[in-house]
């Protein structure tokens, strides 16, 4: 296939070209390599993929209405796999018109170039951060996720309306994947374990925040990886036995479906660190905080409807996946 993977410069898109190109799919790349996070590293992984012989790179920004709608027509994708957006949820403090260029402009230019040129299927990325303030774990497709409590986690929200409406109005098949904390290998400086990491080999303190109650169901990237592909494969169909009067939120009448894409086993955040202090030898010093604004205490994916989907099942330990985080840190940034 032809697919198109925005953000390709980013984490999981690096990871997610990567294995389609290998897999013998052409991958036209798309991102504005932009400076929310170390460029160096995102430069890096351009420089992996290009050694690939079926991928292709295209740096713009997605907010740009007639440079992506350039990039439809001479892509000409059959598929679309859209990960570009501004991460992060305190950003979102100083930062809160990227929100709305990226996640919310930049969604609707590739919702109107797949409209416009027969994309055959949407495979775009939601968040966790959308069950917000809900309490009830593990989190299910089927709870309300009305009440975000953080930008991000709105603008997220906002795309999966903003999909249904396209699969409503166009029949243009979309799926939604919650992505569940990932990590591993050429991970997202920005992230609670790249941080810690860089800070313990510097011998400076680390920031527990919540006094270090938190847990998340952090999910390796070849894991991730492995469910986006499986989803891409598997196009969204209408449910049959979709009912208005009780209606399912995570399926349509229209061929639109969302899914949780996450571990399935909440790590407490001290075993994360403990992890990573096993794996890079060394203790970390730990400062511990109260919980910042827009964070959640906890995360925990139930990932029923994905397994029964497309077999998806993670399956790699959070002490496996720190060891092989670790070794890449090491190599990557040279320390022994």
């Amino acid at each position: 296939m032809r697919v198109l993977v925005t953000g390709a410069a980013g984490f999981i898109g690096f990871h997610t070209t990567r294995a389609l190109a290998l897999r013998g799919d052409e991958v036209i790349g798309a991102d504005s390599v932009n400076d929310y996070y170390d460029v160096t590293l995102k430069e890096a992984r351009l420089r992996e993929l290009s050694a690939l012989a079926r991928f292709h790179f295209r740096r713009l920004d997605l907010s740009d209405r007639d440079a992506t709608a350039r990039l439809f027509a001479e892509a000409r994708p059959q598929r679309v796999i859209h990960l570009a957006a501004q991460a992060g949820v305190r950003y979102a403090a100083t930062n809160p018109h990227a929100y709305a260029d990226s996640n919310l402009v930049g969604f609707l230019n590739i919702l109107e170039g797949c409209r416009h040129n027969g994309i055959e299927h949407l495979v775009y990325a939601s968040s966790s951060s959308v069950y917000g303030a809900n309490t009830k774990l593990p989190f299910s497709e089927q709870d309300a996720v009305d009440h975000p409590v953080s930008l991000y986690a709105a603008s997220k929200k906002a795309n999966e309306l903003m999909a249904h409406s396209y699969a409503h109005l166009y029949r243009l098949p979309t799926t939604g994947l919650r992505f569940f904390t990932v990590y591993g290998p050429w991970g997202r400086p920005d992230m609670a374990l790249f941080a810690f990491a860089s800070r313990i080999v510097r011998g400076e303190p680390i920031d527990v925040y919540n006094n270090g109650h938190h847990s998340r169901d952090f999910t390796y990237i070849d894991d991730i990886v492995e469910g986006v592909v499986r989803v891409l494969d598997q196009v969204a169909e209408p449910n049959p036995d979709w009912n208005s009067a009780s209606p399912d939120p995570a399926t349509s009448n229209a061929p639109y479906r969302l899914y949780n894409i996450g571990n399935n086993r909440p790590v407490q955040l001290m075993h994360l660190i403990g992890c990573l202090e096993a794996a890079l030898g060394r203790t970390a010093q730990k400062r511990f905080l109260p919980m910042q604004p827009g964070d959640v205490p906890d995360t925990y994916a139930d990932i029923d409807a994905l397994a029964s989907a497309v077999g998806f099942r993670p399956s790699t330990p959070i002490e496996a996946g720190v060891d092989r985080f670790v070794a890449w840190f090491k190599a990557y940034y040279g320390h022994n």
